[in-house]
């Protein structure tokens, strides 16, 4: 027997008797920074042990444990849509479009566990609510897609100095409402989620004809069935810079 988060996995393998992949968010309600998704295929005969919700987690075991969840995976996408998209989208529709866009590497037809969050998408779908307490997979998933983007937030801290992103990962702390009101808004902000703070803006106040809707940050495809090693590390990182899902 293992925890109660992968026997609710195995049980669903099971019953339909396919593989699973289990899709989670990370950063809808931040007033920075891009929503991250995570999608994933971990075997189902041996534990990763501490895996759970990603908030329930120290940064340090979450760390530790996405090494070991990459290590393992069959498969893993982590696509982000960024501030410009969640404006002009909004944020569940930005996280829906991440979240499918993690799907389009899928060759295969398993059952998606999407925590809570209902897809368009061919595969058969289950919609477990606080589903990242629930499932093996999804805890997964919300892990992945939780170190990705602090780390994507901790970078952007050097690039634009006085918000406290390395700290606050862009969530409206008090210190980075303070730090909005002194210096305005940076690219990273998503004016939509501000109009609390600064009011209703009539116009973008920053040209993101640049930005992309939605990106790769990680990618690890399956091995094929010549025996060619699935998409590595150094791999996803080009895809990450040159890759644009539409």
């Amino acid at each position: 027997m293992g925890s109660a988060l992968i026997e609710y996995d195995r049980k669903l393998a099971g019953a339909y008797g396919r593989t699973l992949v289990g899709v989670d968010e990370v950063g809808r309600g931040p007033f920075a920074g891009p929503v991250f998704a995570a999608a994933l295929s971990l075997p189902l005969e041996e534990e990763i042990e501490g895996v759970d919700d990603s908030k329930k987690l120290s940064p340090k075991a979450r760390e530790a444990l996405f090494e070991r969840i990459v290590e393992r995976a069959d498969f893993v996408a982590v696509c982000s849509c960024d501030a410009a998209a969640v404006d002009e989208l909004n944020i569940l529709n930005a996280t829906r479009r991440a979240m499918t866009a993690c799907l389009k590497f899928l060759d295969e037809t398993p059952l998606v566990l999407v925590d809570a969050v209902r897809l368009d998408i061919p595969q058969p779908t289950l919609h477990p609510v606080r589903g990242d307490g629930l499932s093996y997979h999804i805890a997964a998933a919300s892990i992945a897609a939780k170190v990705l983007r602090d780390r994507f937030m901790t970078a952007q801290d050097a690039l634009w100095p006085g918000y406290g992103f390395a700290r606050n990962k862009g969530y409206g702390t008090a210190e980075h409402r303070e730090a909005i009101l002194r210096l305005g808004p940076c690219p990273l902000h998503r004016r939509t989620f501000l109009n609390n703070l600064l009011g209703p803006a009539e116009k973008p106040l920053f040209s993101r004809s640049e930005g992309r809707e939605v990106k790769v940050e990680f990618l690890k495809l399956p091995r094929k069935t010549d025996g060619e090693p699935a998409l590595g590390r150094q791999e996803a990182d080009r895809e990450r810079k040159d890759r644009e899902l539409s």
